[in-house]
């Protein structure tokens, strides 16, 4: 039997914490985080523990068991919110070339956009879509597990000073309007058009908990699974791959497969924008 120094212990002592936090999250609300990657947990326990001065994780755990709101920030730190509008603007250049084209064929179209943080990339899409004169036949579904994300992603109101980064993707990514004509602008925000915002059905959904709710014809997860292990991966592209329709399209995150069973139920489209079509 090895003999772990001080330090081993420690961690190993921390791991069994964070089980015990993770099943409480579980048992209290469903939130099911025990299947998602151990070092991003880890560092959003470590960063929270700083925060509220706390010297173990287990009294976390009694602060999720016994102290009023504490579950809710617990489930704010852990959600994923990184995402900008035209967040990798080679992906929405391609989209348009490539996918929109067959798209055209469909009367009406339902699109979901799993994990869409707080609606940057749900927007950009809608832009996208306007611009090629598919919106209005189009019914966008936007989801997070994060109720907060999905409070900011309804409002559609972003910091004007990023709008310039944003500008700058949007052109990259194909544009061929004035990116400020989709948005209103004040002193410190800009507040997208209503025009876009009425096409978006925004919602939480839990992809680690809860199941299909559709059939569309596109779907969007991208940067999402990287937080996965493999397990609760396989679990999620059983998700996705039911709520395609036949000959749908699915797009992942560009350090983002198929990893699993799964992987047979689709062909890759464009396989260097990570989107797939189900077969």
């Amino acid at each position: 039997m090895t003999v772990l120094d001080g330090r081993e212990e420690l961690t190993e002592r921390e791991e069994l914490e964070i089980d015990l936090l993770l099943e409480a999250i579980y048992r209290i609300r469903g939130y099911d985080f025990r299947n998602y990657l151990r070092s991003s947990l880890r560092r959003r326990i470590r960063n929270r523990m700083t925060i509220d001065q706390l010297p173990t994780v287990i009294a976390m755990v009694e602060k999720t068991l016994y102290e009023e709101g504490y579950l809710e920030k617990l489930l704010e730190d852990f959600s994923i919110k990184v995402t900008e509008m035209f967040r990798d603007p080679s992906f929405f250049l391609a989209f348009r070339s490539e996918v929109v084209p067959l798209l055209r064929e469909h009367q009406k179209l339902r699109i979901w956009h799993a994990g869409c943080a707080t609606g940057e990339e749900v927007y950009s899409l809608a832009i996208l879509l306007q611009e090629e004169g598919l919106l209005e036949r189009t019914s966008i579904y936007a989801t997070d597990m994060s109720k907060e994300a999905i409070t900011l992603a309804k409002e559609g109101k972003f910091p004007l000073k990023r709008m310039q980064a944003y500008t700058k993707n949007y052109i990259q990514a194909g544009g061929v309007q004035e990116f400020s004509a989709y948005y209103r602008a004040d002193h410190s925000h800009a507040q997208v058009l209503p025009s876009l915002q009425e096409k978006i059905t925004f919602a939480q959904h839990n992809l680690a908990t809860d199941g299909s709710f559709n059939e569309f014809h596109v779907i969007l997860c991208r940067n999402v699974l990287i937080y996965f292990n493999p397990e609760l991966q396989t679990r999620v592209h059983a998700v996705l791959a039911d709520s395609l329709a036949q000959d749908g399209f699915l797009a992942l995150g560009s350090k983002e497969s198929f990893l699993s069973m799964h992987k047979a139920r689709f062909e890759e489209y464009l396989q260097e924008e990570r989107i797939f079509r189900k077969r």
